[in-house]
């Protein structure tokens, strides 16, 4: 979340009160000072190897004993386990339950990266573009060219709709194959769009808790965005991981 004070509340030179809310989403080299480059190990850097570590954490570290009366991180890795895997076969089908272990790394990393973002001082990586268009592109191409290996040629047929009248086939063809492209667009732009503006909502609450005369409803205020936040934090991984299950489906079964 991101809520330090440093250089985002103050006064300005007017007495006014100065906050910037999207301070928090500025990349900086976690070492010194200087331009970030391509090899620069950023905040960025270090919080998605926490979210990496914690996953490692839970998954491994967590369900290590495998006692048949589970411990809470075996609980939570279960839990976790058992509802990718039936969201998985639920969408896709049995077929698609070969490409479980790709779903359920995606899952974790961004419920686990959205998480950690809701630690106060910490840096929220899916609140940048740069991560989810990556994963959403990985999810764009991985199914694309699964599609293309398992069907070939016939794969295109997702983009003709033969219930449809003649005359309109080839008009809902190029409106298909636009929305076929948005896809990665669309599916980044939600997970980041809902992370920053949360966020960036907490923070002006945040801001406004300086003024003693509104505080107490800025902390209220805080404290209820603050609860929705946890829960969007889920709801996106949720929303993330169910479309990609949904790709998958079309990459399998393009003739449905």
């Amino acid at each position: 979340m991101a809520t330090e004070t440093h250089g985002a509340e103050g006064h300005g030179e007017g007495g006014g009160l100065v906050f910037h809310p999207m301070d928090q989403f500025i990349v900086e080299p976690l070492f010194g000072y200087g331009e970030v480059g391509m090899f620069t190990i950023t905040n960025v850097t270090l919080w998605l190897f926490l979210a990496v570590l914690a996953i490692a954490g839970l998954m491994v570290v967590g369900t290590s004993k495998r006692a048949i009366v589970p411990t809470r991180s075996q609980s939570i890795a279960e839990l976790a386990y058992g509802f990718v895997h039936k969201m998985v076969e639920d969408v896709t089908g049995k077929d698609g339950l070969v490409y479980f272990p790709y779903i359920m790394t995606l899952f974790l990393f961004i419920v686990f990266a959205n998480f950690l973002g809701l630690i106060p001082m910490s840096f929220t990586t899916t609140s940048h573009f740069a991560v989810t268009v990556v994963l959403a592109l990985a999810v764009f191409l991985t199914v694309t060219i699964l599609g293309f290996l398992k069907n070939g040629a016939s794969f295109l047929e997702l983009f003709w709709v033969s219930s449809a009248p003649l005359p309109l086939r080839p008009i809902l063809a190029v409106i298909e194959l636009i929305s076929y492209f948005v896809r990665p667009v669309s599916h980044s732009i939600r997970l980041a769009g809902n992370v920053m503006a949360g966020h960036a909502v907490i923070k002006v609450f945040a801001g406004f808790a300086a003024i003693a005369a509104i505080s107490p409803i800025s902390v209220l205020a805080i404290t209820a965005m603050y609860g929705l936040e946890v829960l969007v934090a889920f709801i996106q991984a949720y929303v993330f991981t169910i479309l990609t299950c949904v790709y998958l489906k079309d990459a399998l079964h393009p003739h449905h």
